[in-house]
């Protein structure tokens, strides 16, 4: 079993983002202790006590308590010295694009959509080498013990973490309206009637082979004379699909979402898929091997959204890195509802930026739609969501219908990282939800504003929440100092190999 300490990026400083396009504004039985105190003194001593039960292996994926599986994955030259990839072999490797599902506003100088994604190479790597290379990311698991499909998908996983970026890179998209919609269940979006033509990109890739930039589109005559609706026309999403220049591996959609409606921001990873970050060896086979597996039936909640809220977007946001991305957006786009598409770019690679990115992302659409309303999905498994959601509240006054939050730790007893509910306390409780199952949010009037169920019991106590794992209290109620100082000491000696290795 390797570890990932030797591929570890140096910490990279992140750019100041480019200028908005517009302006920030000034299942029955419930379970009663959906989320109840769990009564902890230290939420330092029990991450430290659920890390040393999970072993060393797993000491390199740990960030802020919750691990974060593809934390310091190798990028460009990396690869290339760990690979003894030649300069010739990779000159003749041919350029790949990953372009990510994009959202576009309307503004008075028309439509402007974000397009982003990365440029790469994949050198050709030895099925033995991918082998070794896979093994990396499963724990007690040998990827030759695995079935052969599983196999297989670790093996596709693998080359596409372990890319050449492509730096300096001008990228061209051609925009085409022959997107294939089905406007009664993907909330009623339309194929753009007009809106063809070819930008280039004013912003060369990123040493890391990013491009993130707004493009204003002309309206140009479609089929039979047909234009694009402006935003002040029309409430309905059109779409419109995007090719990269130079590759047939950059494909994907741009959504034009009018400025008012209801946004969906949701979040993937234990919402509308089973992954388990909680339990880092499950959740690493949910992730690099095993097929992608819905959560209860959160495709119909979605879905039943989808036929019934006029024009819904939906915008799906992971901070998973950019190269391991396909998996999530073939699942997506085969399971749920049409949408735009926010990954972690890789100049957001180091454990702090980690951390950040989900609020540098919530913002940015935040403020490129400041009339719309936002329904926010997520889990409390999640520390940056459990702090996100509710801050935009304060910062984006008015703009948050509803925040949906799931809690992990109600079913599923795998789940033992605290969480912390206090960014709730100022919050109505008609404007957020912790809930047990996806029937929970069934009969809920997300339109105006009904975003509790009363029949899920809250019992929240808005403070840090943790069930012991490990520890024990004496007669006195006090945890045991001896497993204090021990998992203490372990959670110590794991920062200072992540920091310093």
């Amino acid at each position: 079993m390797f570890h990932l300490f030797w591929l570890l990026p140096s910490v990279l400083a992140v750019p100041a983002p480019h200028p908005m396009i517009t302006p920030a504004p000034a299942l029955t039985p419930r379970d009663p202790g959906v989320v109840a105190e769990r009564q902890l003194d230290s939420i330092g001593s029990y991450v430290g006590s659920v890390i040393s039960g999970l072993g060393s292996d797993v000491s390199s994926f740990v960030a802020s308590g919750v691990p974060q599986f593809f934390a310091g994955l190798p990028t460009g030259t990396q690869v290339e010295k760990s690979l003894g990839i030649s300069d010739s072999d990779l000159a003749a490797t041919p350029t790949q694009v990953l372009n990510v599902p994009a959202y576009g506003n309307w503004t008075n100088a028309g439509w402007n959509v974000r397009v982003h994604g990365n440029v790469f190479k994949q050198p050709n790597i030895s099925t033995e080498k991918l082998d070794d290379l896979a093994n990396i990311f499963l724990i007690d698991v040998d990827i030759k013990d695995l079935p052969a499909d599983q196999q297989a998908q670790a093996r596709n996983l693998t080359s596409e973490i372990f890319v050449v970026q492509q730096r300096n890179v001008n990228v061209t998209v051609t925009f085409a309206n022959d997107v294939t919609v089905k406007p009664e269940t993907d909330s009623g979006a339309i194929n753009a009637a007009g809106g063809a033509q070819v930008i280039q990109l004013p912003y060369e890739t990123t040493d890391e082979g990013d491009f993130d930039a707004f493009l204003v589109l002309f309206n140009s005559t479609g089929p039979d004379g047909g234009h694009m609706m402006g935003g002040n026309e029309t409430d309905r999403i059109q779409t419109l699909n995007m090719y990269i220049n130079g590759t047939d591996t950059g494909n994907a959609t741009a959504y034009l979402v009018p400025p008012t409606g209801l946004t969906i921001v949701s979040d993937i990873d234990d919402i509308l898929r089973v992954t388990k970050i909680y339990d880092p060896k499950e959740g690493l086979l949910n992730s690099f091997a095993r097929p992608f597996t819905p959560w209860l039936n959160m495709p119909d909640i979605y879905a039943n959204w989808s036929k019934t809220v006029p024009n819904m977007h939906y915008h799906y946001l992971t901070t998973t890195p950019e190269q391991v991305t396909r998996n999530y957006m073939d699942y997506i786009y085969k399971t749920y509802p049409l949408g735009s598409f926010d990954t972690r770019p890789l100049n957001f690679s180091d454990a702090s930026a980690t951390l950040a990115i989900r609020k540098f992302l919530l913002d940015r659409i935040f403020q490129t739609f400041p009339q719309r309303k936002f329904i926010l999905v997520g889990d409390t498994s999640n520390s940056d969501v459990m702090k996100d959601y509710p801050q935009l509240t304060k910062d984006y006054p008015g703009q948050v219908q509803c925040i949906f939050l799931r809690n992990t730790s109600s079913t599923d007893s795998a789940d033992k990282f605290p969480y912390d509910t206090s960014g709730f306390k100022d919050l109505p409780q008609n404007q957020y939800m912790f809930f047990n199952v996806p029937d929970d949010l069934t009969s809920l009037d997300i339109v105006n504003g009904q975003c509790y169920n009363s029949s899920v019991k809250q019992n929240l106590t808005f403070s840090e929440q943790g069930l012991p794992f490990g520890l024990s209290k004496n007669a006195a109620g006090a945890v045991r100092a001896s497993i204090l100082w021990e998992t203490a000491a372990v959670a110590l000696v794991l920062m200072i190999l992540i920091v310093f290795t």
